[in-house]
């Protein structure tokens, strides 16, 4: 995977308080990286400096193999950055709030034109265009920012908290833009809080407290890592007392546990140990019909390497 964002070594400070600690992470074409961390962690401060609004002490950020601190314009005109919060005046319409940021952005003429339908479209804003921003549902306006962050076709996203204050269903729907986005090719470096929002669209998360990255990856890597184990679902001809009873009898399983018609546990080890749980399973006569490696719950893997500290 090529890498679109490369963070080494990043260190900033304010009067006296270290916001961030020596932070090293990358995230490739294609990716989308959950950025996690309790409030005042130390992600905003880390998305800013990528987004080259920040400064940082000692470090460098890296866009498409380029530095931030030297080549600064260049990292501008390939990083979206799509703040937690934005402005417009109050009698702007979506039409007028877009066609600025295409102009700031240095578009003319028919590329300009292109450019702005092009992303009126993806966001769904189209039939928008005449209406008051003022006027927008929070949703819509998380749209609207989303669209001026792509007018220059980015190759890296930066989204900060960009579901905050969105019903379920605007959620479902910037969640199926971002995945959009990544699949054509964009890096997405993106921080919220739901984390269960989170955990289905990302490919790699970063968790970060007190100013340091505490874990970097595939989330199921990083749960095996803290676990020793991983998790899966079976289901068996056979009712689940009569599984549960044979698998209580098998070494390396952990939390056993009877759900929707079968049961959930985890298991020590990679995939062997669980293939050499089915197979001892089916030896001694019970019938799977179903199993599931389960996904790695990003809320358990946040608990267990945060402490919930602030600075």
């Amino acid at each position: 995977m090529t890498a679109i964002l490369e963070v080494e070594r990043l260190t900033k400070t304010f009067d006296g308080l270290t916001a961030v600690d020596q932070i090293s992470f990358e995230v490739g074409a294609g990716e989308i990286c959950g950025f996690i961390g309790p409030n005042g962690a130390g992600k905003t401060t880390t998305m800013r400096i990528c987004a080259t609004l920040e400064l940082p002490d000692e470090g460098d950020v890296r866009i498409g193999g380029h530095s931030v601190l030297e080549e600064p314009r260049y990292a501008r005109h390939r990083t979206g950055f799509m703040p937690d919060h934005f402005g417009a005046y109050p009698s702007t319409t979506v039409e007028e709030y877009i066609d600025f940021f295409a102009r700031a952005q240095g578009l003319r003429g028919a590329k300009r034109l292109s450019a702005v339908g092009d992303v009126t479209e993806f966001t769904g804003l189209s039939p928008l265009l005449g209406k008051a921003v003022s006027g927008l549902s929070k949703g819509m306006r998380q749209r609207l920012c989303l669209a001026k962050t792509l007018l220059h076709d980015p190759k890296l996203l930066i989204l900060d908290e960009p579901a905050s204050g969105l019903d379920p269903r605007a959620r479902v729907e910037l969640r199926e833009l971002v995945v959009a986005l990544a699949e054509l090719g964009k890096a997405v470096l993106i921080s919220s809080h739901i984390l269960t929002e989170l955990s289905e669209i990302c490919t790699s998360v970063a968790v970060i407290e007190l100013g340091r990255i505490k874990a970097h990856g595939n989330l199921k890597d990083i749960r095996a890592r803290l676990s020793g184990a991983g998790r899966a679902f079976l289901r068996c001809m056979e009712s689940p007392e009569q599984v549960e009873r044979a698998m209580a009898e098998l070494p390396g399983i952990q939390q056993l546990v009877r759900e929707q018609g079968g049961v959930s546990f985890d298991y020590g080890g990679g995939d062997e140990i669980l293939a050499g749980i089915v197979t001892r399973l089916v030896t001694g006569g019970l019938r799977p019909v179903e199993v599931r490696q389960e996904s790695a719950d990003l809320e358990d893997v946040f608990l267990e390497l945060t402490e919930g500290q602030v600075q």
